[in-house]
């Protein structure tokens, strides 16, 4: 019990450090060791969870206060998590920050929206909700208020870059980044209708180039609200999938660094597997009620805070080496930072009590990574100023 109190105590002072705010003490104490339990079991199942927390309650009381809290209308948890988040991102008051926009469908029966910041390799949650539905496909109505709401919380002069896939490209969405002052970078369908100055509007396909050619087109329009203008990179790339067309909506000038930031959108892919097989096993939870998976975020979003902390402190005062077998980094500062939490805690080092992350380029990228997992093969590149 020694170590899941040093633990309940490091996570304590990592989430009072920010502000983070219940309505009830005792729910953030359930809060806090909910967090607990999950770092140490490295699962999601309530009754791990209780094997954690101190105290002479029987174990069945223990599990009945963890499903109480996860079903508590009261709790809010973009609400809950809003000062946390404000105090990560403190340092990227006049940085850019890469925002993905992605859906991740549990069980085929709930769909989680959530929207992330990039952060070397891997992508912090900003904020999410969850539907319940089959299909990954939402309307813009049904997150157009949670972009509104993290858009409120992100540092007032960041710049913002939003990147997401197909099933976002809407109008409305591309309106809204305006009005709040953010770049976009989306990829379109190959149905999407292009309107171009002296030109017959033409589907999107009919503007691929041939493999080994990068088509940039300075000025566009898109939809048949002819939302303009806009620019598009359109190219092959190879991914681990094999070859992909991608045919990019941007409002910035496009080249083929279009294409590298839209590549970045894949992290949050990465955030996602963080929470299932390769990290919390999310899928292993079984939670039938959407508000309930809600909150459990909540729960997965304050570890991933903290591991990613965790990692990028370890990594900076250069103690990386005793958790990572490679030469130079192969792991992500998550996982850094989730072995690290057990190193400390079996040879009685210090636990990483505080914030801490950087903005800016990784100092030291994933060596992993290095095999580009997007490639650009081409043999010319032409650029269409209509």
């Amino acid at each position: 019990m020694e170590e899941s109190l040093r633990v309940y105590s490091t996570i304590k002072g990592f989430m009072g450090q920010t502000g983070l705010v219940f309505n009830d003490v005792r729910n953030f104490a359930t809060f806090v060791w909910a967090v607990v339990g999950l770092l140490l079991s490295k699962e999601i199942h309530l009754s791990q969870w209780l094997l954690y927390r101190t105290g002479g309650a029987k174990a069945a009381s223990k599990e009945r206060q963890l499903a109480r809290w996860l079903h508590n209308e009261k709790i809010k948890p973009n609400q809950v998590y809003r000062n946390l988040l404000s105090a990560a991102l403190v340092e990227w008051q006049t940085s850019e920050l890469e925002i993905a926009l992605d859906t991740s469908v549990l069980w085929e029966r709930f769909v989680i929206v959530r929207l992330s910041a990039i952060y070397r390799g891997r992508a912090l949650p900003l904020g999410w909700l969850v539907l319940e539905q089959k299909s990954a496909s939402v309307s813009f109505l049904a997150y157009a208020e949670l972009v509104r709401t993290v858009a409120c919380l992100l540092p007032t002069h960041c710049r913002v870059l939003l990147l997401a896939d197909r099933g976002f490209v809407d109008v409305k969405l591309m309106h809204l980044a305006v009005d709040l002052g953010w770049h976009f970078t989306l990829r379109a369908k190959s149905n999407l209708w292009v309107y171009r100055a002296f030109r017959n509007r033409c589907k999107m396909a009919a503007l691929m180039p041939p493999k080994g050619e990068i088509h940039l087109i300075a000025v566009a329009q898109v939809t048949e609200q002819r939302f303009g203008p806009i620019a598009l990179a359109l190219g092959h790339v190879r991914t681990k999938h094999g070859y992909e067309r991608w045919a990019l909506i941007s409002d910035r000038p496009p080249s083929l660094a279009t294409f590298e930031e839209y590549g970045r959108r894949f992290d949050i892919e990465e955030n996602f597997l963080d929470d299932k097989s390769a990290g919390f096993q999310l899928e292993s939870s079984q939670l039938d009620d959407a508000n309930a998976l809600c909150r459990l975020c909540l729960i997965l979003a304050a570890a991933t805070l903290y591991l990613v902390s965790t990692g990028t402190a370890i990594t900076v005062m250069h103690l990386r080496p005793l958790v990572d077998t490679h030469w130079q980094r192969g792991l992500s500062y998550l996982q850094i930072g989730w072995r690290w939490l057990h190193f400390a805690l079996a040879h009685t080092h210090l636990l990483v009590a505080r914030l801490w992350l950087e903005p800016g380029p990784d100092p030291e990228p994933v060596f992993a990574s290095r095999r580009q997992p997007f490639t650009f093969a081409f043999s010319a590149i032409y650029l269409f100023d209509d």
